[in-house]
Formats: C-alpha cells, structure tokens, sequence
C-alpha cells in the first residue's frame, strides 16, 4: 500500500509557523509514514533551517514554492507581505487537496492582522474553508477534551446574536453528522448554555428556554445523543478526560479557554465537513517568542498524526498518492 501523501503548510512568515513545521519534520521518527509536501516559500524554510542548525531532505519532503521571498521576511509582527505568501500557501494547498493530489493539509499557524494588512477578504483559514464548504465547523481535538465550536471568530455580540433555534438546529444536525463519518464515529453532545447557570429557568437569560432547548430536542428526537444546555462553568468538567462526549461551546472564548488549559501543548484545530483531511496546531503565530528557538512543535506533530488518522481510506498500490 503506498503511503498517503499529506500537505503541510509554512503558515506566516514571521510568526513561527516555519520553526514548528522544520522542527516537526525532521523528526519523523514521531510522525506516520506518509509522503510530505511543504507549501511555502524555499527561502523561508532555508532561512529556518539555517537559525535551527537543521535540513531537511528536500527529496523526501519537497516544497511546492507557491510565493518568492526576494528578502527576508519581516518578524515577529503582523505584516502585509507575509500575510499575501501565507494565504497563497494556504490557498495552493487547499486547491491540491481538492484536485485529489493530496489527501490532507495541515496548516501551521497565520496571523490574521497580517490578512487583513494584505487585503486578504477571510478572517481566517477556517473562514476561507467556509466560503467553499458552507457548513464548515471549527472543532478542536485532544486526548483530554473535545470541543466543536458553534460560532468561532465573530465578535462577541454577533455569535450571541446567531443564537437561534433554526441556526442551532441546523448545526447540530451538520456537526453530528460530520463527527460520525470520522473515526469517533457518534458521539455524545454536551451543549454549554449561553447565559450563567444555563439561564437559570429564565431568570437569567431566556436564550436557553426559547431557543437552545427546542433546538436539542428536536436533534435528539432525529436520533442524535446530545443533552443540555449545561452550566458553561460545569460542562467542561464532565467532558474532561472523556473525549467521545463533545463539548458544543457557543462561542470561540468559551469553549477556547477550557480546551487550551487542558491540551494547549498537545491539542489539534479539525475543520470538519470537508472533503478532505484538514488539521492545524490550536496555536497562533506567538510573535513574541520568534526567534528564539523554543517554540513548541507538538501540537503540529499531533496535528499531522490525527490528520493521517482521519484519511478515510488510504490509497490502493497503483493509485493516487
């Protein structure tokens, strides 16, 4: 059986997107076999390279140049330049998946300052996902928690403003069924209320009665194992160490904060939906850390690890790879 082949972009120039990837790859001794393939620029990653005293087989693990970096790429700050060369990775990468050369992508990290300085019209990667995949959903994975988000970078009024019964049903009935086509296959929904203590019957919100409730039922009475609205300050608390039971968090922060204390140095961005594979380490750019030579690769490494894992079907001798 040939070896599936897996995408893996540089992300933003000057965050530290290329120091993850290089470190990552050039330990494959951590990473499943598969055939690799770096979007991004070659004078980026030879810039990495050489401040890590690393280099990597350009033969076995070869780069797609998809933009030219005639200088060096400006660090540790958001800037134009980078945020144009990390879309175009992103972007040539996303178009091979979708042509079937790859069969997953994995995307180190982009600023989206560094987007919106270079006219880039998506928020983000997920975003951009999104727009040619309506229906799109942001989860995050570890071996501790589970976490699908239903809203993710929108201001906080606007996601409490998404709060309805039909937009809630909708979602239920898309994340259910995405999460059953992986290798958790159905699992158990956990959905955090909006307002503190779930509403308190009303008393502090009526989001949960009027709206978050009917939704629920009407997912649980199409089959789907799923419960609450739960207090967001307890709902974590009983996920945590049972990743099959999935946390529904209305909102990017709330079920951010209690993912990233439990798995912030291991857990993995899954955009599901898709008709292909695509991961991302839960971290940004850390711009203030570039440079120095201790940023920390496991969420990638666990990045390109799941992402191998939810390949749904390796390819056969004598096809696609």
């Amino acid at each position: 059986m040939k070896a599936p082949r897996i995408g893996v972009t540089l992300g933003d120039p000057g965050g530290i997107g290329p120091e993850v990837v290089v470190k990552a790859l050039s330990n494959p001794t951590l990473l499943p076999e598969a055939k690799y393939l770096i979007f991004g620029s070659a004078a980026v990653l030879d810039w990495e390279e050489h401040a890590l005293g690393v280099r990597l087989d350009r033969e076995s693990i070869p780069i797609e140049e998809t933009a030219e970096s005639p200088r060096l790429a400006a660090k540790g700050a958001p800037e134009a330049g980078n945020g144009r060369a990390s879309f175009r990775f992103f972007e040539t990468a996303v178009e091979a998946a979708r042509a079937g050369a790859i069969q997953a992508v994995v995307t180190a990290p982009i600023s989206k300052s560094s987007w919106d300085l270079a006219g880039i019209r998506w928020r983000g990667q997920t975003e951009y996902l999104e727009h040619l995949y309506p229906g799109a959903i942001m989860t995050f994975w570890s071996e501790r928690m589970t976490v699908a988000l239903f809203s993710h970078h929108v201001p906080l009024r606007e996601a409490v403003g998404r709060v309805t019964k039909e937009n809630l049903a909708r979602f239920f009935r898309t994340v259910g069924e995405a999460m059953e086509r992986t290798r958790r296959g159905k699992g158990e929904f956990l959905v955090a209320g909006l307002n503190p203590h779930a509403g308190e019957g009303g008393l502090l919100g009526g989001e949960e009665k009027d709206e978050i409730i009917p939704a629920i039922e009407e997912a649980r009475a199409a089959g789907m194992r799923i419960d609450g609205p739960y207090p967001p300050d307890i709902v974590f608390r009983a996920a945590a160490g049972h990743p099959e039971k999935i946390v529904v968090a209305l909102y990017h922060d709330q079920g951010l904060i209690a993912f990233k204390l439990q798995a912030f140095e291991s857990g993995v961005n899954v955009t599901l939906g898709l008709p292909f594979v695509r991961t991302s380490p839960d971290h940004g750019t850390a711009f203030d850390i570039v440079g120095e030579k201790r940023a920390d690769p496991r969420s990638m490494i666990e990045a390109i690890r799941l992402a191998y894992e939810l390949i749904p079907e390796k390819p056969s001798p004598g096809g696609r790879v």
